[in-house]
């Protein structure tokens, strides 16, 4: 609502009126679970109800060690997971951080300075440079304004506004030049407006409510472990019905040995390593990735990240270094000069400067019509003002000027830039005589010019040379800045900008980041596809990507009115104007969603780059957000999943590259886990058909699984890269964790080691050894066939003698120390006792390594295979 109160304002009492009637200028908290309700959730699982159910019935039939064991095992699972989801989101309490502070408001006639939540559609608020809009305006009057908003569009120019210019309700944010929205900073100027939205109902606070939302997408390993989880407990449900049918038929097994064989077959098929090994595998790798500069928020985007398909990045500070850089100096005779060195450090050069007297005259001019200061301190170049005027003094740096020099010289006046006057000004007095310096549009510095500087002196101005220049240069993205001079010869009121010399142009641009070309290029290599997503202008953006190799010279940029066109003509013609498209520009927030929403429903798993708010919104809706460090917002941080520290996009690819490596590492401890549960099944299926009692007892079972094997495929989840990971394709987001590959080793290494056991057992109690030495010696043939298998387990296609055999110090020393802890549990007790270990003789160590060599051969034969076959 836009009230005019007049001079006046609101008074006390209306303004609290409408306080209680509108609530306070905060965006709400969103509900954040406490530590019991996210513990029980750990709980919600087919692999937790099957273990809770075996301890259970451990207890009921008086296995007390089986039944703690068991229970031990799901507390400390329920634990890590609760450490890990307590991490609540807090993007909404960022954004409530962007609009506190302190707002300068009319009223009862008075300016008075209250707190921003005070803030009431209607107040009269008053702005100038440097403060924090409070709440969304309608410009009543303004002088001189400008307003950041690259925060809300991306855009890196500050953003001329004018009060006077009526702008359409529906219009892109970008081109609402009457009005200024909450969150952005006024750069320069002065001006004041009337509220029309507070809290939510700004445009700040419609992002906030698309941030405060539940993701809808899942990671994809979440997405494959939990397919994989149903899988396994359907597996185990029908084992162990088959294996009732076999007893059944077999007969000699009472009901109470029937249950502990079911429960043993459950306890050594269920992977109970898996959600220790895969912490520690995400860990390690968030661990390598925070040395990429890649901080991880969410422990499960590590993976994620190197599961993703497509990359929609920012423009603004991701892709570039959100700095006005000059790239290329004009001369009016047609002479080019391109400028080296990109943001606000003056390292670079003027190629070929063989003209510095009138490069010199261009730089004097830009540097004495320019309110902005660059000074070197604390180890870096700091800079503040308009990022054009900075781009000046730059400028003159490069070119060997001294800025204090050049300053030195009595200034009569600045004026300063405003959009009805479209140029900015200094009349400075030099060598005894004033001079009016002046820079703007080229359209205005030519049409005030009567003169232009050639290289023996002033000459008459070539109109047609200068406007197809500029013109070529605008088409190509760049922002284009005229400059001229004159001598005054009437110092009475503002001089006018008339029978100008004009001094040449310089061509600007928001620079690509050195690296950001060749991390595009590795994306391509590896079959990722990436997109600028901005609320920059077409032309500049499309500039921008075709220096990145993004899109060819023919490729249109998708707008925001042609996306909101398409969208009400349905979801397939959305889909139709977005899927081929890699440049996107002036597009709004809610208009980036629609893209990353469009991406996924064409497969994509989507990552979504950026440092606004305005990236906030799709950043939550993909499946992973991806946020700059030293840029970027709170909102952004807190909305992304992970966080590249030194803003440079090549992190990402390295990230990529480290995410699939992770994957893969997951991938080989599954396969391990599986093979060694398989080859405990088909034991205890060969036991029940042979009509012999159980290979194992429960507590053995686990015994093998979470400490004699436990340790190895934690240490499996530390395997260094094995090379070439960035040059393979994205896996497919529908590839099931268990595929082909994983089969075929699950059922050749399982078949092998739950053969030969079985081998083993039928043997020793045909000869006449007792049970309980007969199982003894079977749970160390398990062991050791757990080791050899985990140091082949470290490729799925490689030889072992092609590895660097150190290369994994933890499972090379978790080996020898697994066989040391069931060696020393021999020898202990009590764990001796309740394990029904004994000592084993040297012969019969002998045999047992001579019959678990053998997987060693069939592994090698197989990975030997499977390279010939590839």
């Amino acid at each position: 609502m836009l009230d005019k109160m007049g001079d006046l304002g609101l008074t006390t009492a209306e303004a609290a009126r409408r306080l209680v009637m509108y609530g306070p200028n905060t965006l709400p908290e969103p509900p954040i679970p406490g530590l019991a309700t996210i513990f029980l959730r750990q709980f919600l699982s087919p692999f937790i109800y099957i273990l809770l159910i075996a301890a259970i019935v451990s207890f009921l039939l008086g296995q007390l060690p089986s039944g703690i064991f068991i229970m031990a095992v799901l507390v400390l699972n329920a634990a890590i997971g609760t450490v890990q989801e307590y991490s609540a989101q807090r993007s909404a309490a960022a954004l409530r951080e962007i609009v506190r502070g302190i707002a300068h408001v009319i009223r009862d006639g008075n300016v008075k300075s209250i707190d921003v939540e005070d803030v009431v559609p209607g107040d009269r608020v008053l702005l100038s440079s440097g403060n924090k809009v409070p709440a969304d305006l309608k410009l009543i009057d303004s002088y001189n304004l400008a307003v950041d908003e690259s925060m809300l569009t991306g855009e890196s120019l500050a953003v001329s506004k004018n009060a006077q210019e009526i702008s359409a309700e529906n219009a892109p944010i970008a081109d609402r030049t009457d009005c200024c929205f909450a969150g952005t900073i006024v750069t320069h100027g002065r001006a004041d407006g009337v509220v029309t939205a507070t809290a939510l109902e700004t445009e700040i606070g419609r992002i906030a409510r698309h941030v405060g939302r539940e993701r809808i997408s899942e990671p994809p390993l979440m997405i494959r472990i939990r397919r994989f989880t149903y899988q396994v407990a359907f597996g185990i449900f029908l084992a162990i019905l088959l294996l009732a049918v076999v007893m059944l038929l077999s007969g000699g097994y009472d009901a109470d040995a029937m249950i502990l064989m079911g429960i043993g077959l459950a306890v050594s098929t269920i992977p109970e390593g898996l959600p220790a090994a895969l912490t520690v595998a995400l860990a390690l790798g968030m661990r390598r990735m925070a040395r990429l500069d890649v901080i991880i928020r969410k422990l499960i985007a590590v993976e994620a990240l190197g599961s993703c398909t497509f990359i929609c990045s920012d423009k603004t500070g991701t892709l570039t270094v959100n700095e006005l850089t000059i790239r290329h100096a004009l001369l009016p005779d047609g002479a080019v000069y391109d400028v080296t060195g990109e943001g606000v450090a003056p390292g670079g050069e003027i190629v070929g400067a063989d003209d510095v007297n009138r490069l010199g005259e261009l730089c004097v001019t830009g540097v004495l019509a320019n309110e902005s200061q660059l000074d070197y301190a604390g180890g870096e170049w700091v800079s503040d003002g308009d990022i054009v005027d900075i781009a000046f003094l730059v400028f003159a740096k490069k070119l060997g000027l001294s800025v204090s020099g050049i300053r030195a010289q009595q200034q009569l006046e600045l004026i300063p830039y405003e959009s009805e006057r479209a140029f900015s000004g200094s009349l400075n007095v030099r060598d005894g005589k004033p001079l009016l310096y002046a820079k703007g549009s080229p359209e205005k510095m030519l049409g005030a010019s009567t003169r232009m500087m050639g290289a023996r002196g002033p000459e008459p101005v070539d109109r047609d040379r200068i406007t197809e220049q500029f013109e070529g240069l605008a088409r190509q993205g760049y922002r284009v800045i005229a400059l001229a001079s004159r001598e005054i010869s009437d110092l009475g009121g503002l001089p006018e900008l008339k029978e100008m010399t004009f001094l040449g142009m310089v061509a600007m641009i928001d620079p690509l980041r050195a690296e950001a070309k060749d991390a595009v290029a590795r994306c391509r290599n590896g079959g990722i596809g990436v997109a600028m997503v901005t609320g920059d202008h077409p032309a500049t953006a499309k500039a921008i990507a075709e220096e990145l190799g993004l899109c060819d010279v023919d490729d249109a940029a998708i707008t925001g009115p042609m996306i909101r066109k398409a969208e009400a003509n349905g979801p397939d013609a959305l889909d139709s104007l977005i899927h081929p498209a890699r440049v996107f520009a002036r597009i709004e927030p809610r208009q980036k969603e629609l893209i990353v929403d469009s991406f996924m429903r064409g497969g994509d798993y989507v990552a979504v780059t950026g440092d606004g708010v305005n990236d906030a919104p799709a950043m939550r809706r993909a499946n992973v957000g991806i946020a700059m460090g030293k840029r970027g917002t709170d909102v952004a941080k807190e909305a992304a999943d992970l966080i590249i520290t030194d803003d440079n996009f090549a992190s990402i690819v390295d990230g990529i590259e480290q995410g699939r490596i992770v994957y893969n590492n997951i991938r080989k401890v599954i396969a391990l886990l599986i093979a060694t549960g398989f080859s405990a099944l088909l034991l205890f299926f060969c036991a029940a058909i042979a009509g012999l009692p159980m290979p194992m007892i429960a507590v053995q079972l686990l015994w093998l699984n979470l400490v004699a094997n436990g340790l190895q495929d934690v240490a499996l989840a530390f395997e260094p890269k094995e090379g070439g990971e960035l040059q393979q394709k994205p896996r497919r987001p529908q590839e099931p964790i268990f595929e082909r590959r994983i089969i075929e080793h699950v059922l050749i290494s399982g078949t092998v080691m739950g053969g030969l056991s079985f081998a083993v057992y039928y043997t020793l109690l045909s000869n006449g050894t007792v049970l309980e030495e007969a199982r003894n010696l079977t749970l160390m043939l398990m062991v050791l066939f757990g080791n050899i298998h985990a140091l082949m387990s470290r490729s799925e296609t490689r030889s072992i003698f092609q590895i660097r055999f150190f290369a994994n110090p933890f499972l090379i020393l978790a080996v020898p120390v697994a066989q040391l802890v069931h060696i020393g549990a021999i020898y202990t007790p009590v764990i001796g006792d309740t394990l029904q270990l004994h000592p084993i003789s040297l012969k019969e160590w002998a045999v047992l390594l001579a019959v678990a060599s053998s997987l060693f051969v069939v592994e090698e034969i197989h990975k030997a295979w499977h390279r010939r076959r590839h």
